[in-house]
């Protein structure tokens, strides 16, 4: 904590200064893609696609301590990380005026995109040097952040307290990943609250096979009868569901390998009948941020 909160007034001098000498914007005419720079605890670089730009830092300040800066069309998004004390201060600001902001709809497929090119331009999991993974981390956690949550918070989290794993029901017939074989490892359940009802309501929950096992055309399965049908029920009443990496901490199947019960909720909701932002799923969300952040990998 003392490390976390002592580096806090640096970061946020540095966002209201000089934050865009940090990381250049690229040339105009650049190739799209993501470029990426590193050298002993720094990672930064570009990425671009269609006239969209981000640029991106990431920073060791301290031992174990790391800042974290991306920038996109008039947003920046600030973070800084204290994965051993399980702390992490955010903010975000438009660059016009410096004045607090939302994430909207088109931030967020900004920001989606740039996350699966970090996902295959860096290392997977722990191989990643832990600038970079904290940076791939917090892109995951933005590129799903509701509109009706505010950027600037604090976040903490602790192992037990603030998440709890679940490495071994992402594995069925005793493999990470592969095809299931029939064999499943069912976690009961993925829940939520919303509109239709509380988290003990049958038809905000599912039962679901965690892990990377299967996907149809980018969504998921479900129990219709005997059949599996691609696709998402709408507050069905406790169907089976897998795929597409469901409980696992970041859109989709990411960088890190994080499946934690607050995820897999997060999952749920944003899976059964609501769309990403809704603010149905906002609770889902903020429980889930400290897992996304900080929970270890579990392969």
């Amino acid at each position: 904590m003392r490390k976390a909160m002592g580096a806090v007034a640096a970061l946020l001098l540095w966002g209201c200064g000089g934050a865009g000498t940090d990381v250049p914007s690229a040339a105009p005419g650049s190739p799209e893609g993501l470029t990426l720079g590193s050298e002993a605890g720094l990672t930064r670089g570009t990425w671009t696609r269609e006239g969209q730009e981000v640029s991106f830092s990431s920073r060791e300040v301290e031992p174990g301590v790391y800042r974290l800066e991306v920038r996109t069309h008039g947003l920046t998004l600030t973070g800084l990380m204290d994965p051993a004390s399980g702390v992490s201060t955010l903010d975000g600001f438009a660059d016009q005026n410096a004045q607090d902001t939302q994430v909207v709809d088109a931030d967020r497929d900004v920001l989606a995109a740039f996350y699966q090119a970090l996902n295959q331009g860096l290392p997977a999991g722990d191989a990643a040097t832990p600038e970079a993974m904290y940076l791939r981390r917090a892109v995951g956690m933005w590129a799903q952040h509701p509109t009706s949550v505010t950027l600037k918070r604090t976040v903490m989290g602790e192992q037990g307290r603030g998440y709890t794993m679940l490495c071994s029901y992402a594995k069925c017939g005793g493999k990470n990943t592969g095809s299931c074989g029939g064999t499943y490892n069912w976690y009961s359940y993925a829940k939520h609250d919303c509109n239709k009802g509380g988290f003990d309501n049958a038809k905000n929950q599912q039962i679901a096979q965690l892990g990377d096992h299967t996907t149809c055309n980018g969504d998921e399965y479900y129990m219709n009868g005997s059949t599996w049908v691609c696709g998402e029920p709408d507050h069905w009443s406790r169907p089976k569901v897998m795929g597409n990496c469901f409980g696992r901490c970041g859109g989709g199947c990411g960088g890190d390998t994080q499946y934690t019960l607050d995820a897999t909720n997060h999952d749920g909701c944003v899976r059964n009948g609501h769309m990403l932002a809704s603010a149905y799923c906002d609770d889902q969300f903020l429980s889930a941020t400290d897992d996304e952040l900080f929970a270890p990998n579990c392969y």
